[in-house]
Parts: C-alpha cells; structure tokens; sequence
C-alpha cells in the first residue's frame, strides 16, 4: 500500500511545536487594512494555537 500524503495546503499553514501544540497565523490581515486600528494590526501579526476540537484533524492532516 502506498504512503500517505500529507495534506499540502495545510502543511503551509500550520507548524507543530516541540510540545506537540500546533500553531497557526491570525485572518484577518491580508487586505482592507486602512480601516483597521494599529493594535489591532499589530496583534493579527501574532501567532496563536489551533482550538483542541480542530488540533485533532489539523494533525492528521499535516503529518504523514
């Protein structure tokens, strides 16, 4: 049976940290940026960690 191929378009957006969390980039900061404050600007550029509900299904997706 072959491999299993990771999920490629996840594999970019996600990374899993030494301690096994995965951490992902805020939406929200591609476009339409005139009208947003600059804290809230500043705090989109922040990474954050995937809820526990998705962790699950992000994993399966990006490891192979």
């Amino acid at each position: 049976m072959p491999k299993m191929k990771s999920n490629r378009g996840a594999a970019k957006r996600f990374r899993v940290t030494a301690s096994g969390k995965i951490k992902r980039h805020s939406a929200y900061h591609s476009h339409i940026l005139t009208k947003k404050s600059a804290k809230r600007k500043r705090n989109l550029r922040q990474e954050s960690q995937v809820s526990a509900a998705d962790a699950p299904k992000v994993r399966k997706m990006i490891l192979k």
